[in-house]
């Protein structure tokens, strides 16, 4: 009866999604659109996308639940994940369990209804007898729930106007030379009038597996089970990717579920010694060994292929899209072999050396920290010479544009201040880890103390400014933080020397590894799934980069701004010079920068006023695209263009003026429209200023002062990871105060809870205790 409503749903015109894309177009929009010879497996995940031909593999524990009947809510999620593909152009192919199960559902449902109307019959008190269902033998199972299963999958593809078509193999349709071309014939033959082939073993006549009898030789491979028909079925069709399904996650060093057992990103070739199996699922005939044994065959065959987890329901939605997408899931077979650690590796090192850093004296992480300025203005040449390159390659690219461009250039006077920064860091980093905050006698004899400690392993992600990571790399050594950095491509080279000079640094007390630079092609998404290895992320960049990775970030808190809608209030009260100079420097100092001013509000009263008019003088003169409020426009005969967004951050020599009608009017609209960054008044009235800088809820409010001195060097902070727009842990520029956490240390001398209660001998005094002056646990 189901699966008549799922075939009656199916016809329904309302439900049907029709394509008029014939089978001829979508071929050669498939062939432009990858273009991949097949010979050689694909090296990284990112080249999957590339994947023109693939064959998804259902294992039973996918496709059944409590190891009888089908589950259906994950078959539709993958057909539709299936059928989307297959309408981007993709050849798509099925090999599938759940015959012996769903054939093992409805003969025990017959076996129970048959029981019971003979006990009815025979039963002369008219109560049936307990009923039992005998052993039900695999062959006759898979014969009664073959075609269900197909009258399933044909029934839930037609809703996406897929049509679908069945294939039973055996052994002998591989090593028979006739029935083997006849194979492969009739799969080329439906994937040329873009039909998915659902293939299956033809379990009601196959024999008996014999076991370890499979994957004996180059060329040898026996279909004893879907894993092994999986990978024969890639190579003998040559297809590009692979995906096994299964209920695991993919691959570990050892069985899932035991302690310190590791998710496996890459597997190669040869590194079977370095595994443990456990036992196989609970359900289908095969288990990992069978499935890795499969995998590295099809490997060897040209096929690439990744095993993941088919069951999560999570994950489920998205699992076979997001691998062809070449994100970071499951265990992703590879012939090529980096040359240097994973990122997961990388990461266990950092936090490793990082242990060892925070554990150094004050004086060590300020004279690394040193080290580290010296550096830059004695290895200045060569830093500038990798900027040099980089900045070539990014202007004949023509991918970045001119304020981008800006922010990756370095210069001999950058270097300079980076060096001063850093060493004033340096002086305040003797008084960070270790530092108590706060001592109680909680009783006599014992006593709590609360001191600062490093957060962790720190992931701070950074777009063109290379600058960022000797600041961010000296406040991780204040901090005594392990730090993972990400990079932009565009600033590859400068990066690379700047990170060998933060791993020399480091050297000289020998935790040179606390540092790490992902160089591999990891995207930012799959960074963010890393949960368990990393602490807090720290993005450095665009609102939409920070945006990306707040939605991507999987458990991880993350540090960050919005967009820096900086304002800047010129009261009626504002002095004609001291206007001029802080708008010219809050927009045209550095345009790029999150702190540059983005609104110019005007009180009404300075409307075709000379204050009013220099401004606009002084604006042009400087080549500043003016974009005119709503109320400002309504104001003029002819006006600049009208903006689109109040809420518009621009980043370049463009700027927004609307006009206000009072102090409270400009708190007002910034509030509404800002982004919490920072906000400047340029007034006389002090009793203007200080509502301003009571009302205004951002993490930087000035008075008669430019927006640009938001910034961790120019607070004396020596450098900043950031500015954080939040309102927890950390607030406006992020310096060596916003790394650190606290932990609470507790010394006594055999204290019990007992001790304190009613009928205890102990009170409670909690009195504080005076912390000496730079006092250090």
């Amino acid at each position: 009866a189901m699966l008549a409503r799922l075939a009656l749903c199916s016809r329904s015109p309302s439900r049907i999604r029709q394509s008029n894309v014939c089978p001829v177009s979508i071929r050669a929009f498939a062939q432009s659109k990858f273009p991949r010879p097949h010979g050689k497996s694909l090296a990284h995940r990112s080249e999957l996308k590339k994947a023109k031909r693939i064959v998804v593999k259902l294992g039973s524990a996918v496709v059944t639940r409590d190891e009888c009947g089908l589950a259906l809510g994950r078959l539709a999620s993958i057909v539709e994940q299936v059928a989307m593909l297959q309408n981007q152009g993709r050849e798509m192919m099925i090999v599938t369990s759940g015959a012996v199960a769903f054939g093992k559902q409805r003969l025990r449902h017959e076996i129970l209804l048959s029981q019971s109307v003979r006990q009815a019959l025979h039963s002369g008190q008219n109560q049936l007898k307990e009923m039992s269902v005998p052993v039900l033998e695999a062959r006759a199972c898979a014969a009664a729930g073959q075609s269900g299963l197909m009258a399933l999958y044909e029934a839930m593809f037609t809703q996406y106007s897929t049509c679908t078509a069945q294939i039973l193999v055996t052994n002998l349709d591989f090593y028979d030379e006739q029935k083997r071309r006849n194979l492969n014939s009739t799969l080329h033959e439906l994937l040329r009038m873009n039909i998915v082939p659902i293939i299956n073993t033809n379990d009601a006549v196959v024999p008996p597996p014999v076991p370890n009898s499979d994957l004996q030789g180059g060329n040898v491979i026996s279909v004893k089970d879907n894993d092994s028909l999986a990978a024969r079925l890639a190579v003998e069709m040559k297809a590009d990717l692979l995906i096994a399904l299964s209920d695991v996650e993919g691959l570990y060093d050892r069985p899932p579920g035991t302690d310190d057992a590791k998710l496996i990103d890459i597997f190669y070739p040869g590194d079977q010694q370095s595994i443990t199996y456990g036992s196989k699922s609970r359900v289908g005939i095969g288990g990992m060994e069978a499935k890795v044994k499969a995998a590295l065959w099809a490997l060897q065959g040209g096929t690439s292929v990744v095993i993941a987890n088919g069951t999560h329901p999570k994950v489920t939605g998205h699992v076979i899209t997001d691998i062809v997408e070449g994100k970071k899931v499951g265990t992703f077979f590879s012939e090529v072999k980096p040359a240097g650690p994973t990122v997961e590796q990388q990461t266990e090192m950092a936090r490793h050396a990082g242990r060892a850093l925070a554990s150094l004296d004050p004086e060590q992480r300020g004279e690394i920290i040193c080290s580290l300025a010296d550096l830059l203005t004695e290895k200045k040449d060569e830093i500038l010479s990798a900027n040099k390159r980089d900045m070539e390659l990014a202007t004949t690219s023509g991918r970045l544009s001119q304020p981008l461009i800006d922010r990756l250039s370095l210069s001999t006077s950058k270097l300079n201040s980076l060096a001063i920064g850093l060493r004033q860091l340096a002086v305040s980093s003797r008084d960070s880890v270790g530092r108590v905050l706060r001592r109680t006698r909680v009783a006599n004899n014992l006593e709590l103390e609360q001191i600062t400690v490093p957060i962790g392993v720190l992931l701070v992600i950074f777009e063109s400014r290379p600058d960022c990571l000797p600041q961010v790399s000296a406040l991780a050594i204040a901090s005594g933080n392990a730090l993972l950095l990400k990079g932009g491509k565009e600033a590859s080279n400068t990066n690379r020397i700047l990170h060998q000079l933060a791993q020399e640094a480091l050297s000289i007390h020998g935790v040179a590894d606390a540092i790490q630079l992902v160089s591999t092609r990891e995207e930012v998404e799959d960074l963010c799934r890393l949960d368990k290895l990393i602490d807090l992320i720290i993005p450095r960049g665009s609102s939409q980069l920070v945006r990306e990775i707040q939605r991507a970030a999987k458990g991880i808190p993350v540090l960050g701004h919005s967009e820096g809608i900086c304002h800047v209030y010129i009261d009626n009260d504002a002095s004609i010079d001291k206007a001029i100079d802080i708008v010219r420097d809050s927009k045209c100092d550095y345009p790029a920068a999150c702190n540059a001013m983005e609104t110019l509000l005007i009180h009404r009263d300075l409307l075709r006023t000379p204050i009013f008019d220099q401004i606009i003088d002084m604006l042009r003169t400087e080549h500043v695209k003016i974009h005119a409020g709503p109320r400002f426009a309504s104001h003029l005969t002819f006006s600049p263009s009208e903006v689109k967004s109040l809420r518009t951050e621009y980043g370049d020599l463009e700027c927004c003026i609307e006009v206000v009608d009072s102090m409270q009017d400009a708190v007002d609209h910034i509030h509404k429209y800002g982004s919490s960054h920072t906000d400047v008044i340029v007034t006389e009235s002090e009793e203007k200023a200080e509502q301003f800088l009571q009302q205004v809820d951002s993490a930087c409010v000035f008075w008669n002062s430019s927006s640009r001195f938001a910034d961790g060097y120019r607070f004396g902070l020596g450098a900043e990871v950031g500015i954080s727009t939040a309102r927890i842990h950390a607030r406006g520029p992020v310096g060596l105060e916003g790394l650190l956490t606290t932990k609470w240390v507790l010394r006594g001398e055999g204290h019990t809870v007992a001790d304190f209660s009613e009928q205890g001998s102990m009170k409670y005094l909690h009195e504080n205790i005076p912390i000496p002056q730079g006092g250090f646990s």
